[in-house]
């Protein structure tokens, strides 16, 4: 016998342990926090001019958006080792607003992006989480490692043949050093050997100072200078909701793909608004704003085993020391050594068990046809928020279709009765042609509807029903229906007599 106790204290399943002090009090977890921190530092710089550069701003503006995000989020964010910086699909939604309307326009778009995710997140916008199915999970997670490799592939065209054989070596390191020792980080001790081997031997390859100019000064408030009136609303209104809904979609799935790797749970409404205070924070001190950062988690949650929030807060930290006073050293790391850990990301994230024989076997073709529908639709376009809306709406339409026939009709004629037994669950998809089951002008004049084995949903049953009970009394017939339960009782004549015009 198995006896279910409450739990005296509802908050501790999202208690993630190690916590912060758990950290600081043992010098192996803060370590491996530290390390992790620093090696996300280094991977952001060069994103974060990157992503700059799509936004069509100066470097600087996705750096200081970096570092103001991480370290904002790591007070706020409701998802511990979680990164969260300037990313390139937030870069892309908002890059015509500095095109076209310049540099004041483009800030008061980020605050105002981040003011609606606080705003969504008020209203319970992450609790629609629950409605993504898993086959859409699985192809964001693999259209994230597709992506997350092709974004490497212009580091690797057009470039000195050494760069080949560094990137080669930072594989062989990151593969074989996880086997002796794991104290610390894989990524950082290929980064520093081969800037190291960079140096030494005065290799010619491609560095990050090669991607742009590091700031050297501390980021700085920055308001808007854009009137406050309608206009200015309607200009900036689509791309900040653009902006909101895209930070939070990938957001939030990152959340859910790292709950998912460190068995717990994270608070998916405290992580929406955070993100949108830190968004309006980024603004306000001249950044571009961004969202979770699904690469640069990878790194500090697989690949560095970060749990906490200081590898967060470190890695914004060390982002804004490393650019102002570290950045002739930063400077000469070869991108090689980048693009190998942005590999073995890639390949660590992608879920290979979904592509086996096996499994594709086994997977319903509904399933399957999802998973491919997300993957397929995100790496075409670029946008993990697309590729995961069309998923669930595909998923939705494929439920539907499936559930629909779930519902029989089955008739039977008992002296001058026809008795009609309705069985399934009955909603829009399901009883849209509930009319067609019925023999109306063949039927004896008294009609018995059973409704015992089903249950209706929306008003779009109810209204089948009306149109049912309509056509039989046009033939001067007399319906009864019985054995509702008292749900479907209750809505049946909340709505009954209201909606069968439409039919």
């Amino acid at each position: 016998m198995t006896i279910v106790t409450p739990t005296s204290d509802p908050s501790s399943r999202y208690r993630i342990e190690p916590t912060v002090l758990q950290a600081l009090r043992s010098p192996r977890i803060l370590t491996r926090e530290v390390l992790a921190g620093l090696v996300v530092a280094i991977a952001l710089i060069p994103e974060a001019i990157a992503f700059s550069i799509i936004a069509g701003v100066d470097p600087r503006v996705g750096l200081f958006s970096s570092f103001v995000m991480a370290v904002a989020i790591a007070f706020l964010g409701g998802r511990p080792a979680m990164i969260t910086a300037a990313t390139g699909a937030i870069a892309l939604v908002i890059a015509p607003v500095a095109r076209d309307y310049g540099m004041d326009y483009f800030i008061a778009t980020v605050i105002l992006g981040g003011l609606i995710q606080i705003v969504l997140a008020l209203l319970g916008v992450a609790k629609l989480m629950r409605f993504i199915p898993r086959s859409v999970m699985v192809g964001f997670v693999n259209a994230l490692a597709i992506l997350i490799f092709i974004s490497q592939v212009p580091q690797l065209l057009g470039v000195p043949w050494l760069v080949y054989p560094l990137v080669g070596a930072g594989l062989l390191i990151m593969y074989l050093l996880p086997r002796l020792t794991k104290v610390v980080p894989a990524p950082l001790v290929a980064i520093v050997l081969l800037t190291g081997a960079a140096v030494v031997f005065g290799l010619n390859v491609p560095t990050v100072g090669d991607q742009g100019e590091l700031p050297r000064s501390l980021p700085e408030l920055f308001i808007p200078n854009v009137p406050l009136n309608l206009e200015t609303l309607q200009i900036i209104a689509p791309f900040a909701i653009a902006m909101a809904v895209v930070g939070i979609l990938e957001s939030l799935m990152t959340a859910k793909l790292v709950d998912e790797i460190t068995d717990t749970h994270s608070r998916k409404t405290r992580e929406t608004w955070a993100q949108g205070v830190a968004n309006m924070l980024s603004g306000i001190f001249g950044g571009m704003g961004g969202c979770a950062m699904i690469g640069q988690t990878m790194i500090n949650v697989k690949a560095s085993g970060a749990r906490t929030r200081i590898s967060t807060f470190l890695a914004g930290v060390f982002l804004l020391v490393l650019v102002l006073a570290l950045g002739d050293v930063v400077a000469v790391i070869p991108m090689a050594a980048l693009v190998a850990v942005m590999i073995v990301v890639s390949i660590a994230t992608f879920d290979w068990h979904s592509i086996t024989p096996a499994t594709l076997k086994r997977m319903p073709k509904s399933e399957l046809a999802v998973m491919l529908i997300s993957v397929v639709a995100t790496v075409w376009t670029h946008n993990l928020a697309i590729g995961v809306v069309l998923g669930v709406l595909v998923a939705m339409v494929l439920f539907a279709r499936r559930v629909a026939h779930f519902t029989n009709v089955t008739r039977r004629i008992d002296g001058g009765t026809a008795h009609y037994d309705v069985e399934g669950e009955l909603f829009f998809a399901s009883s849209n042609d509930l009319t067609t089951q019925f023999e109306y002008t063949t039927d004896p004049d008294r009609i018995v509807i059973d409704m015992s084995r089903s249950h209706i949903w929306d008003a779009s049953t109810v209204a089948a029903l009306d149109a049912v009970v309509t056509k039989y009394e046009a033939h001067g017939k007399s319906v009864h229906i019985e054995g509702m339960n008292d749900a479907t009782t209750a809505f049946h004549q909340r709505l009954s007599g209201g909606v069968a015009s439409s039919h």
